[in-house]
């Protein structure tokens, strides 16, 4: 059956590694974080100004004053560290984060990726999603594999706005695990269990690869 919201997350989970500096962008990527194995040490890193963020507080444990760059409430460390947003986005853009996990609109099948706005929608803003996809070392992207209408996610060319050319290197979704590298393409490396290849063809636009 395919992988529900945690299911994805605890996969993603598995591309951090120890010593690993982090960002996590707002969906279902933030549940990565209750999947870090104990026997790695990652760092999260907030947009807003937060270097080494805990687990999400219980109810007698929430401080309004201690969010996420998603306003979500979280909790600190021993070691985390607080500055302002323009350093934050310096550790972003000077390539000092190793990995962002973020959600998606769309994405093409050579790694486009479209995930900040749907024209005729109100949009706040982009946030920090140009800057992750730009500064940071990899980027992987964790969202359903349809829209709630069901059409296809990944697609030959992405029809919204894009937030970035080339940039994602996996993509996580309920039906399974893609790799997308230059000049070779997207490739489905790992099936969701008892999801079959027809399922994931009648789903997808985008041209890949099965190395399963």
């Amino acid at each position: 059956m395919p992988w529900d919201r945690n299911d994805m997350a605890r996969r993603a989970a598995q591309e951090l590694e120890d010593g690993f500096y982090v960002n996590l962008g707002i969906g279902i990527p933030t549940l990565v974080a209750n999947y870090i194995g104990d026997d790695i040490d990652v760092t999260l890193q907030s947009e807003n100004g937060m270097l080494g963020m805990g687990p999400f507080p219980y109810d007698d444990e929430v401080d309004p004053d201690l969010i996420n760059a998603g306003k979500q409430t979280i909790t600190e460390l021993r070691r985390t560290s607080y500055f302002s947003s323009a350093d934050s986005f310096a550790m972003i853009r000077g390539g000092h984060i190793d990995l962002s996990v973020l959600g998606a609109m769309e994405v093409s099948e050579n790694g486009d990726l479209a995930n900040w706005m749907i024209p005729g929608k109100m949009v706040k803003g982009m946030g920090g999603a140009m800057d992750l996809v730009a500064g940071v070392k990899r980027v992987v992207v964790v969202m359903d594999h349809a829209s709630k209408s069901g059409a296809p996610k990944l697609l030959h060319e992405c029809s919204l706005p894009l937030t970035g050319r080339a940039v994602v290197d996996m993509v996580i979704t309920n039906l399974g695990v893609f790799t997308i590298k230059a000049g070779k393409g997207m490739t489905l490396i790992e099936i969701a269990p008892d999801v079959s290849i027809d399922e994931i063809n009648a789903s997808t636009q985008a041209t890949f690869e099965v190395a399963v």
